[in-house]
């Protein structure tokens, strides 16, 4: 697979004939350094973490014909030289719809290894069958409440300026969350609804500026991922934080959701992965 594809060449916003047997060709790996340079990232990152997936629309045949369900979480490495574009993923799950697999076992294998080469690194899968559905947990982000600030908001555009930090007052360690971020698909404009936690050592960041900052997405065209590195890196400059960890929850499209987290301290534990309510 090449990593050079441009976001419009993807298959997202055009006609699409699903396919129902394995092809894993459908993958459409996008390179991340355009997006990074933008931001000012280059060389070695500033930040590591993950990018969580969750599949809630994945089926394959048995051996036998019979249809069968699972959930998957894969876990992909953000130093991976690419995303996938999600309705190439989508549309590489639905392949595997009348597909013969030998086992659960089988399909991790083949989704592992079809995966890892798209995204250009080892990427983590785990398939939670029907009779686990009912361990899999809920739960909202911790962390203080942005959204109950009564701000008044005249800007739809991510505005780093408006993040500033006490720098004379005593450091603090903060969590703080907000369930108003929104943004736009890079290519079809359709919204992205996400939860967003900021976790931060450092000179207190002003919330009700931090509550702005990120309404300014609504009218942003990025992906997920690229919007929680906007995020990260704006914070890191305009705030000087010791240690930054962010993280979103998106709800899901097509049976998707993406999860990114970045962080720059090694004591921050990877996140949860519990389902939101909105997803």
């Amino acid at each position: 697979m090449t990593s050079s594809n441009q976001p419009e060449a993807s298959p997202l916003g055009k006609p699409t004939a699903y396919q129902t047997q394995y092809d894993p060709s459908l993958l459409f790996p996008i390179a991340r350094q355009q997006k990074r340079e933008e931001i000012g990232v280059t060389g070695t990152l500033p930040f590591f973490g993950v990018d969580i997936w969750n599949a809630y629309e994945l089926s394959w045949l048995n051996m036998r014909g019979k249809p069968q369900v699972a959930i998957a979480t894969f876990t992909v490495p953000a130093e991976s030289p690419n995303i996938i574009e999600s309705k190439s993923f989508k549309l590489y799950l639905n392949s595997l719809n009348q597909t013969r697999i030998a086992s659960p076992e089988a399909l991790a294998d083949m989704l592992r290894a079809d995966l890892s080469d798209g995204f250009g690194a080892s990427v983590s899968v785990k398939l939670t069958l029907p009779e686990d559905f009912s361990k899999l947990g809920m739960g909202e982000l911790e962390g203080l409440l942005l959204d109950r600030l009564d701000i008044e908001v005249d800007g739809y555009q991510p505005d780093a300026s408006l993040l500033k930090a006490n720098a004379e007052e005593a450091i603090v360690e903060e969590t703080l969350v907000s369930h108003l971020l929104k943004s736009n698909c890079l290519v079809t404009g359709q919204p992205d609804w996400g939860s967003v936690q900021i976790r931060y050592v450092g000179p207190q960041i002003d919330q009700e500026g931090l509550l702005r900052y990120l309404i300014g997405f609504r009218e942003h065209n990025e992906f997920h991922e690229q919007c929680v590195e906007r995020i990260f890196m704006d914070i890191l400059r305009q705030c000087h934080p010791q240690k930054l960890a962010v993280y979103a929850r998106y709800t899901r499209r097509g049976g998707l959701d993406i999860n990114p987290w970045r962080s720059n301290f090694t004591t921050s534990q990877r996140p949860s992965n519990l389902r939101n309510g909105r997803q």
